[in-house]
């Protein structure tokens, strides 16, 4: 149902724009307030972080101090302007485009791999636009959650069956496997965060735990024979190893990891202020706008800031559960399932790997590392779940 079905007031209503706006079935009524507020807080201090992070960094800045606060900040309010276009369609007219949604998405997958694909950091996972580059992968996400979805609602809603049966499972797997194995050629971090959305959307949709424990057994069958085979890239194998090793060369494959502990320890309590911070002034941590941000954080603003983005990503999540719980068919479920997945990992992992207890998997913060395309999708993830709390409050008007 998209918003365009929504009952709008009658014509002749005379009562004041306040109380049309407070009656049950307004809009204003139906957004899940604390999600956005709590989503647009998070990008508003990433943009912060990013200029703190980049401002003196005059080799990729151009000698522009705001070159990235300004890009970020347009990033953001494309992300928003895309949020609000996914709740005016609604999800449920998205369900209709998801098959149209998927083959675009697969298509811009392969375009990596022609002339147009680029290679930042060792990683071909990019799409170059003339000055702006694209991540396929991280639309991978939104075509996954929303085909898989897809699949696993139809024949439950056609059926009236309680969970999803082993054929759908198995179509909406193929499904996810084309995109999947396309990203894992040369980005093991996405790789890893559609992995697990899989594995939410199908916990989320009700399907057999034989299911998702036999993804699990496959995974990790199928990363030991990986490593086994010698398939890694070398930068993939200096990354596990400096995580196994903490100490293992300093100022080579283990400087990223040491640089990011030093940054985050010596912020305290409350941080040496934004702007101040030793190790983001000298530029001492790398990629610090993007995979290490919340160095920036711990850095500057403290055991403080820290948490206080950790508790932000907290409400996301928690707002996000809660509508899955509350939606009002298993269409919406799984898709609000599969994002807190997304969500979930994606921020454990990146805040992970700059504490020095997860690998460096190359995973940007959501709403918080600089990235359009990562900003994009997680702003049109917020708007599904706006358009899944919509239509569950209109149905209890």
């Amino acid at each position: 149902m998209s918003i365009h079905s929504y009952p709008l007031p009658k014509r002749g209503d005379n009562r004041p724009v306040w109380r049309r706006l407070a009656a049950r079935d307004s809009i204003v009524r139906r957004v899940d307030w604390i999600l956005l507020l709590a989503a647009g807080a998070l990008s508003l201090l990433g943009c912060l972080l990013v200029w703190s992070a980049t401002r003196n960094r005059t080799g990729i800045t151009g000698g522009d101090p705001q070159f990235f606060l300004i890009r970020q900040g347009a990033n953001l309010l494309i992300g928003i302007a895309l949020a609000v276009g996914v709740m005016w369609l609604g999800h449920h007219r998205l369900r209709g485009a998801a098959p149209v949604l998927y083959a675009a998405t697969v298509v811009l997958l392969l375009l990596v791999f022609t002339p147009l694909g680029t290679e930042i950091n060792g990683q071909r996972a990019w799409v170059s636009l003339g000055d702006w580059t694209l991540q396929p992968g991280e639309f991978a996400k939104i075509a996954v959650i929303l085909s898989m979805a897809l699949i696993l609602a139809a024949r439950v809603d056609t059926a009236d069956r309680a969970h999803p049966d082993g054929r759908s499972v198995l179509q909406a797997l193929g499904l996810a496997a084309i995109p999947l194995a396309i990203v894992l050629v040369d980005d093991m971090g996405m790789a890893m965060v559609i992995s697990v959305i899989v594995l939410g959307i199908l916990l989320a949709s009700g399907a057999s735990l034989l299911w998702t424990t036999g993804l699990v057994v496959a995974g990790v069958a199928g990363a030991v024979l990986v490593w086994a085979l010698g398939v890694l890239d070398e930068y993939q194998i200096n990354r596990f190893a400096a995580f196994a090793n903490p100490g293992l060369d300093p100022t080579g494959v283990g400087y990223n990891t040491n640089q990011a502990r030093i940054a985050i320890g010596s912020g305290g309590l409350t941080g040496s202020g934004l702007f101040q911070g030793t190790q983001t002034t000298g530029q001492f941590v790398p990629e610090q706008q993007t995979d290490f941000i919340f160095t920036v954080a711990g850095e500057e603003l403290g055991f403080v800031g820290a948490g206080g983005i950790i508790l932000l990503i907290g409400v996301i999540l928690w707002r996000a559960l809660r509508i899955a719980r509350g939606a009002t068919d298993l269409y919406g479920t799984i898709i609000a399932g599969g994002i807190v997945a997304w969500f979930a990992f994606q921020s454990f992992e990146n805040i992970g790997m700059a504490l020095g207890i997860m690998p460096v998997a190359g995973i940007p913060l959501p709403f918080v590392s600089y990235g359009g395309t990562a900003m994009f999708v997680s702003w049109m993830a917020i708007g599904l779940l706006q358009s899944i709390r919509m239509k569950r409050s209109l149905s209890a008007a």
